[in-house]
């Protein structure tokens, strides 16, 4: 009997060896994505993500290391995300968060990661709220902010529409009502004669924006700024398109995933009008290689 004990006792001992080798050779990433849910088109994302951190590893990993993403479901609900968040850091045992999609998600929890001095690192949203790092130091955005982004949408517009005017489809949440803000107050001060005629907010949870375009297809305004997400951007391009409205249509980072939202209802009807676009990059100053921004994080 002693001599089985032993035995056990030392089966026991390597395999809390081997689980320790391998932790310390393992890097662990957690992530939620919306994998189901209204906005279950952006999460090509994620799977993209996955697939890019299995090609690393193949590659050898990173220092001789590993790492394993555990991306997760959050059906496009912040309490979900917060579950699903902590399921990822107090039982998987992440080190870090990265990359989890939108505004509400990351926002939910933002404080808790914090609190524990648990990284979200580069997270798949551009609220300003991310990049405040005397208030959230292990908090960083992945993207150009919200409140960027729409400042050089609103320059696009002064530049190549003047005396624009303007409707405005938008999310009725923190991120919508941050880029319609920074929006209106950059295009106000470039361009006075332009005007915002017309703006429609919806809910993430309904069915259809089509009533939402139809008030703004109504408005007659030559620009539209569709600043909307996941199928609502499919809605709003093919509802434009059976109204005959030919406004210049833009898409923000949010709404311009060609493959998945924009592809499958009404691109090839509202191809000469439709330009999802990348905005471009503000010029780094002083000479320096580096945004001043970063310097605020903790190395």
């Amino acid at each position: 009997m002693r001599g089985l004990g032993a035995i056990l006792f030392l089966a026991v001992s390597l395999a809390t060896l081997c689980a320790a080798v391998a932790a310390e050779r393992e890097l662990i990433l957690g992530q939620t994505m919306p994998y189901s849910g209204t906005a279950s088109a952006l999460s090509a994302v994620g799977k993209i993500q996955i697939r890019y951190v299995q090609m690393i590893n193949e590659r050898g990993g990173i220092n001789g290391r590993k790492i394993k993403l555990i991306s997760l479901d959050d059906g496009y609900r912040p309490p979900k995300a917060v579950e699903q968040t902590r399921r990822l850091v107090e039982n998987d045992e992440a080190v870090a968060i990265f990359g989890s999609m939108r505004t509400a998600q990351n926002a939910a929890v933002q404080k808790y990661l914090n609190g524990r001095k648990v990284p979200q690192l580069f997270v798949f949203a551009a609220s300003d709220r991310f990049a405040d790092p005397k208030t959230s130091p292990y908090t960083i955005s992945g993207m150009t902010l919200f409140s960027t982004e729409a400042a050089i949408y609103a320059r696009l517009v002064s530049e190549t529409i003047p005396r624009a005017h303007v409707a405005v489809l938008y999310q009725n949440d923190d991120h919508g009502r941050e880029y319609l803000r920074s929006f209106k107050a950059e295009l106000a001060r470039l361009d006075p004669q332009a005007e915002i005629v017309a703006i429609a907010p919806y809910e993430v949870a309904s069915p259809t924006v089509d009533s939402q375009v139809v008030k703004l297809a109504s408005s007659n305004a030559n620009v539209f700024l569709n600043a909307s997400t996941g199928k609502f951007t499919s809605q709003a391009i093919r509802k434009a398109s059976e109204l005959g409205w030919r406004a210049q249509q833009f898409l923000p980072i949010g709404s311009n995933f060609v493959a998945r939202s924009s592809s499958r209802r009404g691109w090839e009807t509202r191809r000469e009008r439709f330009r999802p676009r990348r905005p471009r990059p503000w010029p780094i100053p002083n000479g320096s290689t580096t945004l001043p921004i970063w310097s605020g994080w903790p190395s």
